[in-house]
């Protein structure tokens, strides 16, 4: 193993943050303004075109089902991270750029009515369709917040499981999503996540030749990155196993990680 320090990639931006939120920013408005504007047609809405590593596949058919379409259309993740969550009635989750809502509204089921599902978001027209798709199903354990989840809207030590479906990529500063994801998960809380993956031997240019920021390519850490990342914020357990390629050295890959109980930090 290495002896050389692990860095982020995404803590010193190759480019200037605030011009590549804004361009995931106006992908995901755009996005979400397909899926409503398709609402009104004969037939539905029509899916958000993606690669096909991304997308509504990993779901299964009765989860799709249950949705309304336009949750399902608009989904632009690489996984199902409520597949892996292991969620259980009465949790509190909390999904990191919760998009349309697909995971919040799978969460909510599978929580039940003493549970509560959050979704982050900070598109104005993701947040307008998610609560659409609440109202559509009649979730009344669902809230939707604005905001970036470098800075997440709710109080410390709140939540007992993170997910988050191919977001924690797209951020420009990921040490701080590490942080504030801790911050808010109760001790002992988990995360179930999935994202992009690249494999140690990459630079962050070869990642970025593979794909853009706002495709969840150019800015995604390696394994060892991510594995520092989430220890640096005080995370134990972390599992990193990756799924299927996504790109050339380039994985969609399931992580997991425990915040530690207190008799855990002292041992």
């Amino acid at each position: 193993m290495s002896e050389q320090p692990t860095t982020l990639h995404g803590t010193t931006p190759l480019h200037e943050p605030s011009h590549l939120r804004e361009t995931v920013r106006l992908r995901y408005a755009a996005a979400a303004v397909k899926v409503t504007g398709g609402a009104t047609a004969c037939c539905g809405p029509q899916p958000v075109e993606v690669d096909e590593n991304f997308g509504a596949t990993p779901y299964a058919a009765d989860e799709r089902d249950a949705l309304p379409a336009e949750a399902v259309a608009a989904s632009l993740g690489c996984g199902n991270p409520t597949a892996v969550a292991e969620l259980r009635e009465g949790e509190r989750v909390l999904d990191l750029g919760s998009g349309g809502g697909i995971d919040v509204l799978l969460s909510a089921r599978r929580v039940g009515p003493t549970g509560r599902a959050y979704g982050l978001d900070m598109t104005e027209e993701m947040l307008a369709l998610a609560l659409a798709n609440a109202e559509r199903v009649g979730a009344t354990n669902v809230e939707f917040l604005k905001g970036t989840i470098e800075a997440i809207p709710l109080p410390a030590h709140t939540i007992d499981v993170v997910i988050s479906n191919c977001v924690i990529n797209l951020s420009v500063d990921k040490p701080a999503v590490f942080a504030e994801t801790f911050r808010v998960l109760k001790r002992g809380g988990r995360i179930g996540v999935f994202d992009v993956v690249a494999d140690d031997t990459l630079t962050p240019e070869q990642r970025a030749e593979r794909g853009d920021y706002a495709g969840c390519i150019a800015g995604a850490l390696s394994f060892a990155e991510y594995r520092a990342g989430l220890e640096a914020a005080g995370f134990t357990g972390i599992e990193i196993t990756p799924t299927h390629p996504v790109a050339d050295g380039m994985h969609s890959a399931t992580i997991r990680a425990t915040k530690p109980t207190p008799t855990e930090t002292s041992a």
